[in-house]
């Protein structure tokens, strides 16, 4: 399994993704899209809204505004109760999220000699075993250190606040006890900068869609049970934004509300959702083996959900949520028409009878899904360079549907005019329908190295072969290095079996 600072370095080397504001030293929680960055982000977002939107036809599309009336936020509970539980090192400085610390009182033969603490990731436990002997050690206690068993701070006692050492610190009794934290960024709108003029950037996308969830159903040709799509930026006030792009101040939503009546099976819905989303992953390039379900107990769930399932998958930091798939009642529909007085009701002509629909919600982050993808993809070998001798390769094997570059044209040395025309023709040709990379820059094995790490599926290279004899370009491929020889137009047919699947 590849490690998160290898694939930020990657995304850094490559032009992916850089920090945000790095000239000035970088801004926590924030990232920008570099030119092979935004390329995939672009095709990621494409294949899912051609497949759940374009591909289906019970589902439409939506832009709903970033900021929207406030009430949108009290009605929806985001003001009141959209928190997090935060706690302060009062030495370090730092903050945290509660839920993500984690405590353990150390015994030795049965005797409380202190506590340890540790911040959740995949090492936490190894982390608090190796502080439980460090302690051992220093208290000079004899006998057997007893197992370390973890427990999260939200569960600590007030008595036990100020023995728990810091994370940051390890000093005992420097952390606060949890206080709720408001993750909505306000704002104001207009000239006046007192309450009356407050308003919030979006924290999730989900709300917009049931918002205009009447105008939608008033202006479109839509029946129960259908979907509303949008894609678009939210934002969270995170105490601890962490683990690269997994949870950013910052993020990009894929969002589907299906609005279905109240007598339809859900559960069969829901899990028709389920296998949905998994299949689109695979479409994408990220292996089935690598997807799990995370079922909600029931006693987690929301008051007004009836179930939650997350798609779960092997990110460098561990097993963690790719996609929530709620069933969240009319919740959402039934707040919104109490909040602001009009009705929302559709009318079901086929039972003659008006309700309040009840809704699946498919909720994706690009930005994990981006860093899926990346994971995926990953992949080091040795192949043999221009003197025969292996190397060492970083390929990014991105499905062609995703992949930045769908191809690189390469003319075999650039010093030879005739070899320069024809790929410069060719590439031309083809970046009509694909972004197709030109690279005549270094012999040609450093070439398709740079292409191989960046995750293009295809290089082409006119030579002299292509000049003067057949006209045939060797075609390689990115995964297994192998060559074949083939005329532009069974090259174009191929191209577009490969990556339009056509």
């Amino acid at each position: 399994m590849v490690d998160m600072a290898t694939i930020e370095g990657l995304c850094k080397r490559r032009g992916f993704i850089y920090r945000s504001s790095e000239i000035y030293g970088g801004f926590n929680g924030f990232f920008d899209y570099g030119p092979l960055g935004v390329e995939l982000k672009n095709n990621i977002k494409r294949a899912w809204w051609n497949d759940f939107v374009h591909g289906r036809d019970d589902i439409v599309g939506l832009d709903a505004s970033i900021i929207m009336h406030p009430d949108v936020w009290r009605a929806s509970g985001h003001v009141a109760g959209f928190s997090d539980p935060m706690v302060d090192c009062k030495e370090s400085k730092l903050r945290f999220r509660a839920d993500q610390i984690f405590f353990a009182q150390v015994k030795v033969a049965g005797e409380a000699i202190g506590y340890v603490s540790a911040l959740e990731d995949e090492n936490m436990q190894a982390d608090a075993e190796k502080k439980a002997a460090e302690l051992k050690r220093k208290l000079a206690k004899q006998g057997e250190l007893e197992p370390v068993v973890l427990k999260n701070y939200m569960d600590a006692s007030p008595d036990e606040y100020a023995l728990i050492p810091s994370p940051a610190t390890g000093k005992p009794g420097s952390l606060t006890p949890p206080r709720d934290f408001n993750l909505m960024f306000q704002t104001y709108v207009g000239a006046l900068r007192d309450e009356t003029a407050v308003a919030y950037l979006r924290p999730e996308t989900a709300q917009g869609i049931f918002a205009d969830f009447k105008n939608v159903c008033d202006t479109s040709r839509v029946k129960v049970p259908f979907g509303i799509a949008q894609i678009g930026k939210a934002f969270r006030n995170e105490i601890t934004p962490r683990n690269f792009i997994f949870r950013s101040r910052e993020f990009e939503q894929m969002e589907i509300e299906y609005f279905i009546s109240p007598y339809d099976d859900w559960k069969t819905m829901h899990r028709d959702w389920i296998d949905a989303c998994k299949k689109w992953f695979v479409s994408i390039g990220i292996p089935a083996d690598r997807l799990a379900e995370d079922v909600h107990p029931q006693e987690k769930l929301a008051h007004y959900a009836k179930a939650c399932t997350d798609i779960t998958f092997h990110f460098p930091h561990g097993l963690q949520e790719l996609q929530g798939i709620a069933v969240r009642g009319n919740f959402d529909l039934t707040q919104h028409q109490n909040a602001s007085g009009k009705n929302l009701e559709y009318f079901d002509e086929a039972r003659k009878e008006k309700y309040l629909p009840h809704v699946i919600e498919p909720s994706l982050g690009v930005d994990r899904t981006f860093l899926a993808v990346m994971t995926a993809a990953y992949e080091e070998d040795e192949v043999p360079n221009d003197k025969g001798q292996a190397e060492k390769r970083v390929l990014l094997k991105f499905s062609p549907r995703v992949a930045p570059f769908k191809a690189a044209v390469f003319p075999l040395v650039k010093n030879k005019p005739e070899l320069m025309e024809r790929a410069q023709k060719l590439h031309a040709k083809l970046r009509r329908r694909w972004n197709v990379f030109f690279d005549a820059a270094g012999a040609i094995g450093r070439r398709y190295r740079r292409q191989d790490e960046i995750g293009t599926p295809f290089g082409i290279t006119v030579d002299f072969q292509t000049v003067e004899g057949d006209g045939t370009v060797t075609l390689r491929d990115r995964d297994t290095t192998k060559q074949v020889r083939m005329g532009e137009d069974e090259l174009v047919k191929y191209l577009s079996e490969q990556i339009d699947g056509i």
